[in-house]
């Protein structure tokens, strides 16, 4: 028995017992002649107070041995009683007329009944009607238990998991509510292991790519499955990692590594990209919009700047970034025991070739004209034209520095001289390497950390002197 249910039998036995010794002092003073009234003195109102109390607590005594009892039982011991008191109801009513003593007229004095007017039938009727309501509101409370398991049931029929599931009822449903709540549990679990797998599947094949697919998920993914759109391209590369891995074991190769990664992965996510491959020390990720990938570009830059600054226990790092923008194609290539999703086009392969262009001239972040045409109008971007690359087809691609990486006053710098350093690469184009060479002269008495007029101005004097330097 509960901690609870002692206290309210002892306070029902108390009260019940004060109820049966003050009986008789509450009946004295109920007064009854032509009409009632009441008489009660202090001893009165205690016998008053303890039959109140012995109602209530008896009254939850009962509804706490319903409630013990299973589904049967509990609606037999509701509904007796009330059919007991009903039929004594009735009986008594139609009966009242036939009943002659001083309380019985007090009575039908109230009920205002009489020989003549069958008033009484008409309490019947009352009677019956109240009863009706009561077994109405006393199926409802007991049934309300079914309506909730019935709600729990088509709930997890349709996969919807909630914390927690509770039926209430008697004692028979607190099993039925277990076995629903360990249901819930296993459903619970399978959703967050389904999670946990859709989230560990978007790290292989990203949100995006099945968005362009047109795909809700990988399950839906086929083989030859392809689609067209135009994108811009980012390589991403850590400058002489070959020579820092060397100096590195190979745990702590890893851990450089991905170190790197943990800053550069986050900020393409951040501005609407997604990372394509891994390539070792590199990325290849993907932007729908060119004014993202610049941005992230630039970020990504400034990040590691930073990086290097606050930790000086492990080697600095370097990198380079390269854009470009065109038409690639989304799809699935493999077979059916092994899928991968891919892009391929022209564009990617001639980011990668920006990149040889971008260590060479030990850029930051250079872009192709193709970038530049696609960035809004308006865009606010310091930048500079710094050569062009051959293509295989004997086409050229214009190629751009992007200088908002660069802090303040080197940028500015590069800003004051930009004319005269695009004058430079447009005449050492045309081969006139004797101007190029005075105009990149000038750009590095004002800019002397300009590492691409360095190159070029290099290049200018092995050219004037017969020297084969290396071709963009």
């Amino acid at each position: 028995m509960k901690k609870s249910t002692k206290i309210w039998l002892i306070i029902f036995i108390i009260s019940f017992v004060g109820s049966l010794l003050l009986f008789s002092v509450v009946s004295n003073s109920i007064i009854i002649g032509e009409s009632v009234y009441f008489n009660f003195d202090a001893v009165g109102y205690i016998g008053l107070a303890f039959m109140a109390i012995s109602l209530v607590s008896g009254g939850v005594l009962y509804f706490k041995f319903i409630k013990a009892q299973n589904f049967s039982r509990m609606l037999f011991f509701l509904t007796v009683p009330l059919t007991l008191l009903f039929g004594g109801a009735i009986y008594f009513v139609s009966n009242i007329n036939n009943i002659s003593n001083t309380q019985i007229e007090v009575v039908r004095q109230v009920l205002n009944i009489s020989q003549t007017n069958n008033i009484n039938y008409i309490w019947a009727i009352l009677l019956t009607v109240v009863y009706l309501v009561l077994l109405f509101i006393v199926f409802n409370y007991a049934c309300k238990p079914i309506k909730k398991i019935e709600k729990a049931v088509y709930r997890l029929s349709d996969g919807r998991v909630k914390d927690e599931i509770t039926i209430g009822g008697n004692k028979q449903f607190e099993g039925i509510e277990h076995g629903l709540n360990k249901i819930n549990d296993v459903y619970k679990e399978k959703e967050n292991l389904i999670k946990k797998t859709n989230l560990e599947y978007e790290k292989f094949v990203p949100k995006q790519f099945l968005k362009f697919l047109g795909k809700n998920s990988i399950l839906e993914l086929e083989l030859g499955n392809q689609v067209q759109k135009e994108v811009t391209t980012m390589f991403c590369d850590i400058r002489n990692s070959t020579a820092t891995s060397s100096t590195l074991s190979l745990e702590d190769n890893f851990n450089y590594i991905n170190s790197y990664l943990k800053i550069v992965s986050p900020l393409i996510r951040k501005h609407g990209g997604f990372v394509d491959k891994y390539l070792g020390d590199g990325i290849l990720a993907v932007f729908v919009h060119a004014e993202n990938a610049i941005e992230c570009a630039v970020q990504v830059v400034r990040a590691i700047e930073q990086k290097n600054r606050e930790n000086s226990t492990t080697p600095s790092m370097d990198v380079g970034i390269s854009l470009n923008t065109g038409e690639v194609v989304f799809g699935v290539v493999g077979e059916e025991e092994r899928k991968s999703p891919t892009i391929i086009s022209d564009t990617v392969n001639l980011a990668s070739k920006m990149e040889n262009i971008n260590k060479f001239f030990h850029t930051k972040i250079i872009f192709s004209k193709r970038t530049l045409n696609s960035l809004r109008n308006e865009y606010p971007l310091s930048y500079r034209f710094i050569g062009t690359l051959t293509l295989e087809d004997k086409d050229y691609l214009s190629m751009f520095e992007c200088l908002d990486s660069y802090d303040k006053k080197i940028r500015e710098k590069l800003e004051s001289v930009k004319v005269t350093f695009e004058q430079g690469v447009r005449y050492y184009n045309l081969g006139k390497y004797h101007n190029a060479k005075e105009n990149f002269q000038i750009v590095l008495k004002r800019a002397r950390e300009d590492k691409v007029a360095y190159m070029y101005y290099n290049k200018c004097e092995q050219k004037i002197s017969g020297e084969n330097p290396m071709r963009l």
